[in-house]
Parts: C-alpha cells; sequence; structure tokens
C-alpha cells in the first residue's frame, strides 16, 4: 500500500510539474512584457537558489560565491554575445564557471565552516576588483555596453535553464554522489573512513552547482545594455540564494523553488510599491524564517500535514 501511495504521489507531482511547465511555455503569448520580465527574474532566482542548494543543501556549507560566478557569466555574455549564437554563449559562460570553481574548490574545499563562507566572500571581491582593473586598462572605462536579446528569448532561455537545473539536481539527489554529499555533511571524517573521496566529491559538485550561476548571468545580461563591476558581481546575488533557501527549507527541492518565487515577487513588491520598507520588511522575514521556520515552508506545511493526517486518522473517542 504505501508503495502504491508513494508511486501515485509521484506521478502527481510530475502531472503537475507538466502543467506547470506548459503554462510558462504559452505565458508570454497570454501576458504583457511586464509579466514576462516579472517571471525571468523569478526564474533567474529560482536557478540560483536551486543551483545553491545542489551543494549547500546536503553539505551545509555556506557559499558566498554565487555572485562571483554569476558575473562570470554577465561578463562572457558581454564580451562574446555581439560575436557567437546566444546559445553558444550561455554554454560558454557555464563552461568557463566550471573551470574556475574546480580551481577555486581545490584550493578552498578543504577549508570548513566560517573559513570556507569567508574565502567565497572573498572570491566575489577579488573578481571585483580585478575586473575593474583589467576593463579600467583594457578600455578606459568602467563598464561595457551589451549585445542584446529580446523578452521572450531571455524568458525561455531562463524557463530551459530552470529545467535543466532541477533536473540535473534531482539526479545528483539520487546518485552515488548525492548519498556522499549527505554523508558528508552528516559526519565528515565517518564519511572520508567509510571510502568517500571528500573533497573530490564537494570540488566536483560545486563546480557543477556554479555552471547554473554562470549561464543564469548570461542570459541575464542580454537583457541590460550596459554591465560593469558593481552590477556583475554584486554581494546581493551571494546573499539572496542562501535567504531564499532557509526560507523554503533545503531538504527537498522544492524548498528553494517556493523560497526563490516568494522572495522574488515579495522584492519586486516592495520595490515598487513599498520602496521605503523593502529593507525591514525583508529583515523580518529573515528573522521569522529563522526563529520560527528552522526547516522553511516546506518543512512547516509537512509537519501541519502530518498532524493533520494524525488527527483524522485518530479513532473516535465515545
Amino acid at each position: 500500500m504505501k508503495t502504491k501511495a508513494l508511486t501515485s504521489s509521484k506521478t502527481a507531482s510530475l502531472a503537475l510539474l507538466g502543467v506547470i511547465f506548459i503554462v510558462l511555455a504559452v505565458l508570454p503569448q497570454l501576458t504583457q512584457a511586464y509579466v514576462i520580465v516579472l517571471f525571468s527574474d523569478i526564474m533567474k532566482f529560482v536557478v540560483l537558489t536551486v543551483a545553491w542548494v545542489i551543494f549547500a543543501g546536503p553539505t551545509k556549507y555556506i557559499s558566498l560565491a554565487a555572485a562571483a560566478f554569476y558575473g562570470v557569466g554577465l561578463y562572457t555574455a558581454a564580451i562574446l554575445n555581439a560575436s557567437l549564437p546566444f546559445p553558444l554563449v550561455v554554454i560558454l559562460a557555464g563552461v568557463f564557471c566550471f573551470i574556475v570553481a574546480l580551481g577555486v574548490g581545490a584550493l578552498t574545499l578543504r577549508l570548513r565552516g566560517v573559513y570556507f563562507t569567508i574565502f567565497t566572500f572573498g572570491l566575489v571581491q577579488l573578481l571585483f576588483y580585478a575586473v575593474a582593473e583589467v576593463e579600467r586598462i583594457a578600455t578606459g572605462k568602467r563598464g561595457r555596453f551589451v549585445s542584446t536579446e529580446g523578452t521572450e528569448t531571455v524568458y525561455y532561455a531562463m524557463l530551459i535553464l530552470v529545467a535543466f537545473t532541477l533536473l540535473v539536481a534531482v539526479l545528483i539527489r539520487r546518485s552515488r554522489h548525492g548519498l556522499a554529499l549527505s554523508s558528508i555533511g552528516q559526519y565528515e571524517e565517518a564519511a572520508s573512513h567509510s571510502g568517500v573521496n571528500v573533497v573530490r566529491t564537494k570540488v566536483l559538485v560545486f563546480a557543477i552547482s556554479s555552471v547554473f550561476m554562470g549561464m543564469a548571468g548570461a542570459i541575464v545580461a542580454t537583457r541590460r545594455a550596459y554591465i560593469d563591476p558593481g552590477i556583475a558581481f554584486d554581494m546581493n546575488v551571494s546573499f539572496m540564494p542562501v535567504l531564499m533557501a532557509i526560507l523554503g527549507g533545503t531538504k527537498h527541492l522544492i524548498g528553494p523553488v517556493i523560497g526563490a518565487i516568494i522572495f522574488a515577487y515579495l522584492g519586486e513588491f516592495l520595490l515598487t510599491r513599498l520602496p521605503d520598507l523593502y529593507m525591514l520588511v525583508f529583515g523580518a522575514v529573515m528573522v521569522i524564517a529563522i526563529l520560527f521556520l528552522p526547516r522553511g515552508v516546506v518543512g512547516l506545511a509537512q509537519q501541519l500535514w502530518r498532524k493533520y493526517r494524525g488527527g483524522a486518522r485518530a479513532p473516535a473517542r465515545g
């Protein structure tokens, strides 16, 4: 019975996911440009948050390197999009980020805890100043103009990237690497003694997660007319996936998706309607999430559902 119920639940989830993607696929034909741009932004944060959770969720390593890989993607598109096909530029952004992340991971993933977090924060600052200096020397300017793509092109590219990111995230969680990451997160020394190549596993999955961040950056760049190091390596891009993952929960992949949707829409609403309260409300939401939602929104929903089911099954007392 349990097996049948589980199979039925998975089938229903896949069917719902399919319906959602079909609706998203036809959305640009049914609505105005503002909504398309808004959904593109939301999907960008879904990609960044799910990509962050691929590595940080099971290992519990708090990485602040998202802005570094996102910025590499932005600059890849800024430099190459005028001369190469857009899909190839996005793929190259992912490849460049994978290479950078392999090098960074090999150097830093022997560190743990706050030391790793501080290093990833420093990586963003290093790239910011390095790129700014290169721009000053090479062009004599702070930033550069970008060859742009249409609103619908950016939207569909981001939708495909969301699907690709979720697929890879599911495959990793179900693979031996996912099991190894979970064991690393629970007790790293025990994982090492049980035969897991801890450093290699962490570096590989860290690099894979960076691919999606870079590809998201490349897609977003083609919607902008201009970028500079301040835009490309904005630390908010590093902090937001962490906050979104905390809000949604990291145990299940639906958690970061929900967290990203809530935060991205809330941010858009506050910036357009209540800009003076933007940071205040964001701070309040995070304090509430940390204090009262240790497992995120999804964890709370599961807890309430179990209580409801338990109450429904309890025999009536006469």
